[in-house]
């Protein structure tokens, strides 16, 4: 059995510069691993095919699932005969922005890579994962990254300095293909300063960085839902350096230098009803800088 750790992701900045003409948007953007994740074990068996089982989440187990799709096409890849049995535990809030099924397929590939001992370097299976999804091989290797194109350009960025978080997902669902379907790029009067967050992190400036957080999907996300507006207020309100939402949304996240402060914030607003899945947690280094493991 293989077991491996699907980590999430916040956004610590994201531009987004244009509308390419295949239809996908040009992005310039700072992730960052957190400390939520999600659990999945690997075993083989004899018989053909991929059987997925989830718990702690009303998810598809079929060949629709991000989990199923990136293990066939490793299999197949590898002309692995051989089935796998998948076990999900879910914690990452879906359709929240952090990336939840980027992380558990790029979870897959590492697994199934250990499982049947393929020697797949980070690179092969990078390639592979972009084919399913552009924030996949960002996932296989996690920590803080500028992530460019389409997000599979990556270039590792210093750790930021020590610091807590909050993170708060609102009980609704956003769709990204909404967001980035109505975000109008050619018309953005602000752009976040990415260059210089990515400087602020080379010498860890947590003011430098809480600063320059800016997410132009915001432009779109807080339109249709206030509640992301009323979360990073009152995150702010009560002291944390600055709040985000993270991706295209719905995840609200905000950075502060005590834990006991980012707690009496995730305590305000389970006590409002403003979030279903609230956490205190931390950033966290990549798989690449511990081994493979986090």
């Amino acid at each position: 059995m293989v077991r491996e750790r699907a980590y999430g992701k916040i956004n610590l900045g994201l531009d987004v510069l244009r509308r390419r003409p295949d239809g996908y948007h040009e992005l310039k953007m700072i992730m960052q691993t957190v400390d939520i994740y999600d659990d999945l074990t690997f075993q083989r068996r004899q018989e053909p095919g991929i059987a997925l089982g989830i718990e702690g989440a009303d998810l598809s187990a079929g060949t629709d699932n991000l989990i199923c799709r990136a293990a066939a096409l490793l299999l197949q890849e590898k002309n692995i005969a051989e089935g796998v049995e998948i076990t999900l535990k879910k914690r990452i809030p879906i359709a929240a922005g952090m990336a939840g099924g980027s992380a558990d397929a790029a979870a897959a590939l590492r697994g199934l890579n250990t499982l049947f001992a393929l020697g797949c370097s980070t690179e092969e299976l990078q390639k592979l994962g972009v084919k399913l999804g552009a924030d996949i091989p960002y996932c296989l290797v996690g920590g803080t990254m500028l992530s460019e194109g389409i997000g599979e350009i990556l270039t590792p960025l210093t750790p930021p300095p020590a610091c807590h978080l909050v993170v708060a997902k609102p009980s609704i669902d956003v769709s990204t293909a909404f967001v980035y379907g109505h975000l109008q790029a050619d018309k953005l009067s602000y752009h976040p300063d990415i260059d210089g967050m990515a400087q602020a992190l080379a010498v860890g400036d947590l003011k430098g960085i809480t600063d320059r957080m800016g997410n132009v999907l915001e432009t779109v996300t807080e339109r249709e839902y206030p509640v992301i507006s009323g979360l990073k207020e009152l995150m702010r309100e009560m002291g944390a350096e600055n709040a985000l939402m993270s991706g295209s949304g719905p995840t609200v996240f905000g950075i502060c230098k005590e834990k006991e402060q980012a707690s009496q914030i995730a305590a305000a607003i389970r006590e409002r009803g403003l979030a279903d899945a609230v956490f205190v947690t931390t950033c966290c280094e990549g798989y690449a800088r511990t081994g493979g493991t986090l």
